[in-house]
């Protein structure tokens, strides 16, 4: 199977054009592009470090997630959090385009680099790599890591696991993330003296903060499209 790609398509203020080639393998959903010969001392794992990174810097020199964003950040450094920037994504199934704040922009790309990153903490963002939404929506965001995670959780049970029907896993993973988003925001300011990217790192732990507890808030809301199968019994 060949190696999967999306594309992300910048053009900013000043019609410069910024592009990104987001390749992926098909099976581990982990990023094979290039990465930088040499990354920035911010990326090492030593500084800022997660503090429940799993790794030591003799396994892991340099973190993975921060190695990810090294370009992303190199390259919007001088863009202030509300550049108006136009956005196209190009996915291997359709294209998306959106004319939006540089902060919004660069925080969808970054959500997919860390997701395709080798970091355990976002393992369970692959599966929704794969199908990346870009720009999504709270509710959108709500459902996709709803989805993921009962369809983890299906998969978990056919193996012989106990699964959680319940989503009380969920604030296990966002916990761990909130502490990856701090980390990777305090690197990124060591990095740059404009706003945008440390900005764009600040959206995705908004998400992740108020995730568990948007959850079941937002469920309920979405119980009413769901009212035309609770009513009806399964057919045989």
């Amino acid at each position: 199977m060949s190696l999967l790609q999306i594309k992300y398509r910048f053009t900013l203020p000043n019609a410069l054009l910024e592009e990104f080639n987001v390749v992926f393998d098909p099976h581990s959903l982990v990023y094979t592009g290039e990465e930088p010969a040499n990354p920035p001392h911010w990326a090492k794992i030593s500084f800022h470090s997660c503090s429940s990174c799993p790794f030591s810097e003799k396994e892991e020199p340099y973190c993975s997630v921060a190695v990810n964003l090294t370009d992303i950040v190199r390259r919007f450094a001088h863009l202030t959090s509300y550049d108006e920037v136009f956005v196209e994504v190009i996915s291997p199934e359709r294209i998306y385009y959106k004319k939006t704040s540089a902060q919004r922009g660069i925080s969808s790309l970054m959500g997919l680099m860390i997701a395709v990153s080798k970091c355990p903490f976002t393992d369970f963002f692959k599966p929704m790599a794969r199908f990346h939404l870009p720009f999504a929506t709270a509710e959108e965001t709500v459902w996709r890591a709803a989805s993921t995670y009962l369809i983890s959780q299906y998969f978990r049970k056919k193996q012989g696991g106990e699964s959680d029907s319940e989503l009380e896993g969920l604030n296990r993973i966002y916990s761990n993330i909130q502490k990856m988003n701090v980390s990777i925001a305090r690197r990124i300011r060591a990095a740059c003296a404009e706003d945008s990217t440390v900005n764009a790192i600040i959206i995705l732990d908004i998400f992740a903060k108020s995730m568990p507890t948007v959850i079941e808030q937002s469920l309920e809301k979405l119980r009413p499209f769901f009212n035309p199968l609770l009513r009806c019994p399964p057919r045989d």
